[in-house]
């Protein structure tokens, strides 16, 4: 992408523009001074969209100051991100031409290499450096996400594979992030861009659908707000309202969790009222606004969810209800002060600003939960991405210890998890609680309100089914921990006990005796013979004969030796991009049966133990998993060009108005029209409508969505959908 010298200068005093009233003189002078220090260095380098590298130190530098409300020192740290990486800077330099903040936030960035999909290891390890920068100084975490904002906004023309990589890591670790810090612009972005690349199709038939209803949104929007303007304005208020659809990502998540097609998306829409009232009024000021929507429009009493009383955990404060508006239409109406506003818009940085305020623990926990996880021994690295993504989403419960204390939980929250938040030591040792006065198991889900009261036993100890009861990432790693713990000891007394053994036995070599053991047991290591030693599934004198025989037994032949060993002497000859030939039995692969890949399909290949390679949708339900878990086993895969008609198995879900001869119409466009062979066909009613599922089989994509466009054109027929995949 070339970009020429007015641009450029344009982008540049956009970012001064942006810093002019938050930065002193004296500050604007250091900006000018990194700008001018990138220029010189970076002048050659390109970004991955082809346009000078500098240009997007800049851009993310604009985005910390106009988008996050960061000052001085981060837009400084974000033009100097790279220098200590590509070894311009030292830190020494840094800290010497601009100061200690500035260098520490760069170190922070420079550690924060590139998460790699495809290593889970190398991946868990950066987000390990993301979480430690947060809890050191979160500024760093905050640049770090205007820079991947900037990348993924900018990444159109490059090429397919960096951008679906991209497009993952920004939903499963970025996006989580920044939502949990406030940052709910950023997070919407991210998400909507990351499913541009994802999931194309499912995108722009969305963005089509909101500009074909805009028309509708925009008549709806002004005919509620007309009343509710009028009696604020005769009361006094000093109040602004706007109209907003919901992201594009948010209204998908809600049609695939509901099942609906896009017009039976309700609340589409949110309609937000900002006072500017003093902080001493603002709590009773927005409980008069919702008084005054709700006298105007019915309100569902379910869905009203106050914000301001308890404030969520990472700063954020606001009512919400949602009323039958105009035409019968549920509309969100959001009721917050201009302080909570920019809070919910920026986040972490408008928090610190404010603070001092209200009360502003909920972050501050929040870091210090981050920490605590970080630093407990010996974390799986497959574990610990997984820890945050747990409850970085989730809503949140709020219950009370028999003291009055306070206690925030994800949303399906259990006695255990409650258990754990109190302390890891009542954790361990929980065996049950009363909650209202009632007794209850641990594995309880808590309710709003609830006050727990924890029982506890010192013969009590951590099982692997706690696994399965508890949601939270706090209690998973400490569960975890003490279980690793319990082996590591069951392991010593395991090797203590065969060790004596053998000098009872006199047995010089200890080494040949355990793989004698081991081979005899049929068992794959000294670690899984001290195992079974120690919890006594052996009997110590039944192996003695084996020992002083001295023979050696064949080792068990396990499945594991002989498949994979094939696939990766194969794997060395082919090339890293993998070309799937549409006649699969020739060769190695298999369509997965989760997502059912057809010819054309964005597509990626997972090294399977049994079966050779399974080729997988991207947008595959299975795909986050397999990145995240087994990224080492991923191959790139792209289809051949079709040379013979090759059919592939899908399903399509179809849905409408039940009326007489819809199955026939139906199977005229599938079987007559496009001539396309269906496997079987199912259809239930209820209420008037349908659905229906459809097994058949497509030559390639084209074929499926024309399919699809000759389904949905159906009279009655509201929405033909493939599915699987989603």
């Amino acid at each position: 992408m070339e970009v020429n010298e007015t641009q450029i200068k344009n982008r540049y005093r956009g970012l001064l523009k942006s810093c002019r009233n938050s930065v002193s003189p004296e500050d604007l002078k250091l900006i000018r001074k990194a700008y001018g220090e990138v220029v010189s260095i970076y002048d050659r380098k390109k970004s991955s969209n082809g346009e000078p590298y500098y240009i997007h130190l800049v851009n993310v530098a604009r985005i910390c100051a106009e988008e996050i409300g960061l000052g001085a020192t981060s837009v400084i740290a974000a033009l100097l991100q790279s220098t200590i990486n590509d070894k311009v800077f030292t830190r020494q330099d840094i800290e010497r031409e601009y100061n200690s903040s500035v260098a520490n936030i760069v170190e922070s960035l420079s550690k924060m290499s590139m998460i790699d999909s495809k290593n889970p290891l190398k991946q868990v390890e950066s987000f390990r450096e993301l979480m430690l920068a947060l809890s050191s100084d979160a500024r760093a975490i905050l640049v770090k996400l205007a820079e991947r904002l900037d990348t993924i906004r900018w990444m159109s023309n490059t090429p397919n594979e960096y951008q679906r990589k991209v497009s993952w890591e920004s939903l499963n670790l970025y996006a989580p992030l920044a939502h949990r810090l406030g940052l709910y612009r950023v997070k919407s972005e991210m998400e909507d861009l990351a499913m541009k690349y994802t999931n194309p199709q499912d995108y722009h038939y969305i963005i089509k659908k909101l500009r074909n209803t805009a028309t509708q949104r925009n008549r709806i929007t002004r005919d509620f707000m007309v009343p509710i303007e009028e009696e604020l304005r005769s009361r006094g208020f000093d109040f602004e309202i706007k109209g907003r659809p919901k992201s594009v990502y948010s209204i998908w998540k809600k049609m695939q969790k509901q099942g609906v097609a896009f017009n039976r998306v309700y609340d589409l829409f949110a309609i937000r009222v900002v006072l500017n009232t003093p902080p001493e009024r603002e709590k009773s000021d927005c409980w008069q606004i919702y008084s005054i929507i709700t006298e105007s429009w019915t309100p569902n009493p379910e869905r009203l969810r106050d914000w301001i009383s308890v404030p969520k955990s990472n700063g954020y404060e606001s009512l919400h209800t949602t009323v039958v508006g105009p035409e019968g239409r549920w509309v969100e109406g959001q009721i917050r002060s201009r302080r909570m506003d920019e809070i919910a818009e920026k986040g972490l940085a408008a928090h610190w600003k404010y603070k001092g305020i209200k009360q502003d623990k909920g972050l501050d926990q929040w870091v210090s939960k981050v920490r605590e996880i970080l630093e407990a021994p010996e974390t799986a690295a497959e574990d610990l991405v997984e820890q945050f993504q747990l409850n970085l989403y989730k809503k949140e419960v709020f219950a009370f210890t028999p003291t009055g204390d306070l206690k925030k939980l994800p949303h399906g929250a259990t006695v255990l998890d409650f258990a754990f938040e109190i302390h890891s030591d009542v954790g361990c040792q929980c065996v049950g609680a009363k909650i209202n006065g009632r007794s209850v198991p641990i594995k309880h889900t808590l309710s709003n309100g609830d006050v727990v009261e924890i029982k506890t036993s010192k013969n009590q100890k951590p099982k692997d089914e706690w696994l399965k009861i508890v949601i939270t990432g706090k209690a998973k790693a400490k569960i975890k921990q003490k279980l690793r713990e319990e082996k590591n000891k069951a392991l010593l007394v395991g090797k203590e006990m065969i060790f004596r053994r053998f000098k009872n036995w006199k047995v010089d070599d200890t080494e040949k005796a355990l793989k004698i053991l081991q081979k005899h047991l049929k068992l794959k290591n000294s670690a899984q013979l001290f195992e079974v030693i120690s919890s006594e599934k052996v009997n110590l004198s039944d192996l003695k004969q084996v020992v002083l025989s001295g023979k050696e037994e064949q080792p068990v032949e396990h499945v594991e030796t002989s498949k994979p060993k094939l696939a990766e002497e194969k794997e060395v000859h082919r090339p890293d991009y993998l070309i799937i030939d549409e006649k699969l039995a020739n060769i190695d692969f298999k369509l997965a049966k989760c997502c059912k890949p057809i010819h054309g399909d964005d597509i990626f290949g997972f090294v399977t133990i049994k079966d050779g390679i399974k080729i997988h949708r991207t947008n595959c339900p299975n795909a986050r998993l397999l990145y995240q878990k087994y990224g080492y086993r991923i191959v790139n895969a792209k289809w051949k060009e079709a040379k013979d008609q090759t059919s592939f198995q899908t399903t399509v879900r179809i849905t409408g108005i039940d009326e007489l001869g819809m199955v026939n119409k139906i199977s005229e466009v599938i079987s007559k029209d496009l001539k396309v062979n269906m496997r079987s066909f199912t259809i239930s009613s209820q209420n008037g409508m349908f659905e229906g599922k459809i097994q058949l089989f497509v030559s390639d994509v084209k074929s499926l969505d024309m399919l699809l466009y000759k389904l949905s054109k159906i009279k009655g027929v509201q929405r033909a959908v493939r599915i699987g995949g989603h």
